[in-house]
């Protein structure tokens, strides 16, 4: 599903024109989601977790992964609850949805990356600025889990560690007896970078809406200590009393 299949030229002398023209849009689809992948990261540079007074806090989640591991499928599950056959992202799909858990309330801005290759480099631009990634791969596919790592990597160059939170998805788990990537593969690569890690099927509805509320917790957990860590740093110091004679190097 990765790219769109070629154009079948009617007149056989004209296919090198069709050819042609169909890089020159693949040209202008890029040069498009490169200005609009630049107005977004300077909006994304507003975009934090504080928020207006009985307002929900606001997190940038992004789904990063191969073409076709089911990245749109999960978010449409999530904030829809709906499953159809969806075709390949160009550039960017964006959705929002209000997490509550009970004691806290965020909101997501999830950005749905396109995975086909072409577009990779465009799609970082996406995530910078991001508080959370899901990383996602295709149970049924190996070279999709191979691939996870490249965008790790990825990340790991735009962020200091730590400072987002992610979590590494094995999709399609309705696919089990096509399954080429174990669980304990997943959680094991997980466990050595870091990670969180589950494994999901956005067609059956299994652990999809656990996923996001696991990030959450995680979000807001991270916030918590950090507005801590601010708190301390920013309390008066209480000076004790001093004792009135000091110690001197020398006696005179």
């Amino acid at each position: 599903m990765d790219g769109q299949p070629p154009e079948q030229a009617q007149i056989r002398g004209h296919r090198h024109v069709c050819a042609r023209l169909r890089g020159s849009k693949d040209e202008t689809d890029r040069a498009s989601m490169h200005r609009s992948a630049r107005g977004m990261a300077q909006v994304d540079g507003v975009l934090h977790p504080g928020a207006a007074p009985g307002q929900p806090c606001i997190f940038k989640l992004v789904l990063l992964g191969s073409g076709s591991v089911g990245k749109s499928s999960l978010a449409v599950r999530y904030v829809k609850n709906d499953f159809k056959s969806i075709l390949p992202t160009v550039g960017c799909a964006f959705f929002t949805k209000v997490v509550d858990l009970g004691a806290a309330c965020l909101k997501f801005e999830i950005w749905d990356t396109a995975g086909q290759e072409k577009y990779h480099s465009v799609c970082r631009l996406y995530f910078r600025g991001a508080n959370a990634a899901l990383l996602v791969y295709d149970i049924t596919r190996k070279d999709s889990f191979c691939k996870v790592q490249q965008w790790l990597k990825d990340l790991e160059e735009e962020f200091h560690p730590g400072e987002v939170v992610v979590m590494l998805v094995g999709n399609k788990t309705d696919l089990e007896e096509e399954r080429e990537v174990t669980f304990e593969e997943g959680k094991e690569f997980a466990e050595s970078k870091g990670l969180l890690f589950m494994e999901t099927s956005a067609k059956r509805n299994y652990q999809v809406a656990e996923v996001f509320n696991a990030v959450a917790r995680e979000l807001l957990r991270r916030e918590e200590s950090k507005e801590g860590q601010r708190q301390r740093r920013d309390a008066p110091l209480t000076l004790s009393e001093r004792p009135s004679q000091r110690g001197r190097c020398c006696a005179h």
